[in-house]
């Protein structure tokens, strides 16, 4: 079963971040996870298509009819051993909440301020849903997470090139398996929280200084603010997820995102307008291909 094409920046926090959760509570939880970061993609895959096969349609995965969420799905999460971060973190386990449920509640929320309205009109007439009240189901579920932000940020078919600033391009975890359809196939970098909210904010204030309110400006400045809300002895990880079942292996291997996202900051700084170009250039020749597939799909 193919993953979904997606790629993931996720947020690992200590057991003391949850303290609306009895301790053992999330150590018996944790004991008896199953979830893995090659099976994730499918539960979330799974818990999608099971809201939109019942009779009636959820309007959100992992949601009962009257819109309270399903039980066992809060303990949904991804565990990492503190010795698998480069910098300091923990104390571990680090634990993940999938919070897929949320997640999707967010998704519409931003759909519903930014879809045209022709768009967001003809998907709620389907849905036969008014904006209000996907609204109000959507705040219910967004009340209950244990913080003021979701732990995982995805994007389909690509990956932020902003997001590579985060880490380090030395520490990437690269294991290519048996081929494309290998389950434990995995492009990765993990950082230390103080590590990527550094690197980000210095990422952002370069930008801005010199290339103004631009996209990659704005997208930093979302992702330190998002990072701002968890326990300072976090743990990033960015994952190529799904994506790695698109790209052959000796692409995979030779993937220079990370060091030349890095490269064009090292030009920024240096006012090396040619180099930029040509990094820009490399990159959005390399990932405007895999963007060419979700059109193709």
């Amino acid at each position: 079963m193919l993953r979904p094409f997606v790629a993931y920046l996720r947020v690992y926090e200590p057991l003391s971040a949850f303290r609306e959760t009895p301790a053992d509570q999330l150590r018996k939880a944790i004991e008896a996870v199953q979830l893995t970061r090659a099976t994730v993609g499918e539960r979330e895959q799974r818990l999608w298509l099971k809201s939109q096969t019942s009779a009636p349609a959820r309007l959100l995965p992992a949601e009962l009819p009257d819109g309270r969420a399903v039980p066992g799905t809060g303990t949904d999460f991804l565990v990492l051993d503190p010795a698998d971060v480069p910098g300091e973190v923990g104390p571990g386990p680090l634990i993940c909440p999938l919070e897929v449920r949320a997640r999707s509640a967010a998704a519409l929320v931003s759909f519903l301020g930014e879809a045209p309205p022709a768009l967001r009109a003809t998907v709620l007439e389907a849905g036969g849903v008014s904006a209000e009240a996907v609204r109000s189901r959507a705040s219910a579920a967004l009340s209950e997470l244990s913080r003021a932000a979701v732990h995982v940020l995805s994007t389909t078919w690509t990956v932020p090139l902003p997001w590579f600033a985060l880490v380090d391009p030395a520490q990437r975890r690269l294991h290519l398996g048996t081929g494309r359809d290998d389950p434990d196939r995995e492009l990765s970098w993990r950082v230390a929280m103080p590590d990527a909210l550094a690197r980000a904010a210095e990422a952002r204030e370069l930008i801005e200084n010199t290339l103004g309110d631009s996209g990659p400006t704005r997208i930093l400045a979302e992702t330190e603010q998002w990072l701002a809300n968890f326990d300072p002895a976090s743990a990033v990880e960015l994952d190529y997820g799904g994506l790695v079942q698109l790209i052959d292996d000796p692409v995979l291997e030779s993937d220079a995102s990370a060091e030349e996202v890095h490269a064009i900051l090292d030009a920024l700084r240096a006012g090396d307008v040619e180099q930029i170009a040509e990094l820009f250039s490399a990159l959005r020749e390399y990932w405007s291909e895999l963007a060419a597939m979700e059109h193709a799909n």
